[in-house]
């Protein structure tokens, strides 16, 4: 098969497997923020995101990312003395291998979620949901720059990009911290108050 249509094939991929990433793990923080609703609107929340997180889980992301390495292990061994002596292919393939660990890092959290252990709150979920980004613009960066000068920009890039997404996190965190603070939730309504509410029309 001609390589265009391979590497076509782990462009498209990637894109769906990095897709799937990222809202795997915002789903990971609805469910996590679910848990801390009332009944019975926590149960259906649950109920709805586990839902959500399997099919998203097991017919997108799973499959993309099982397909994305195939295609780019055949475009590798396709031109495997050229690939090894690329420096950037050799630091790309690092990265690659990083976003398997999170990969199954991610699996992890969607077993314990399923099991109702939430090991993590929704602020860690959302540092842990940005390191797919940083290793999406660590590998594209990769790709496309190649030359060793551009390499160290790149990096210097993610150093940079890093902290804006965690400022922009703690800046979130600080926010609803504060809105917390001024809207207090409202207390629960006893079964007196309700059988004093009038019949609604």
């Amino acid at each position: 098969m001609n390589l265009d249509y391979i590497k076509a094939l782990h462009i498209v991929f990637v894109v769906t497997w990095f897709a799937g990433l990222f809202y795997i793990v915002r789903l990971f923080i609805y469910q996590a923020e679910a848990m801390k609703e009332e009944e019975p609107k926590k149960s259906i929340l649950v109920n709805q995101f586990r839902i959500m997180q399997k099919r998203l889980w097991y017919g997108i992301t799973w499959p993309s990312a099982i397909l994305a390495s195939t295609f780019g292990i055949w475009m590798y061994v396709s031109n495997f003395d050229f690939y090894l002596t690329q420096a950037w292919m050799m630091l790309k393939l690092v990265f690659v291998g990083l976003l398997w660990v999170y990969q199954f890092q991610c699996q992890l959290i969607f077993s314990q979620q399923r099991n109702d252990i939430y090991k993590f709150s929704s602020i860690k979920l959302r540092l842990f949901n940005e390191v797919a980004t940083i290793l999406l613009f660590a590998i594209v960066f990769l790709v496309v720059v190649k030359t060793s000068g551009s390499l160290v920009w790149t990096m210097l890039g993610l150093v940079i990009l890093t902290g804006l997404l965690l400022l922009g996190i703690f800046i979130y965190k600080k926010q609803r911290e504060k809105k917390a603070e001024i809207q207090p939730p409202a207390p629960p309504v006893t079964p007196e108050q309700q059988a004093e509410e009038p019949p609604k029309m």
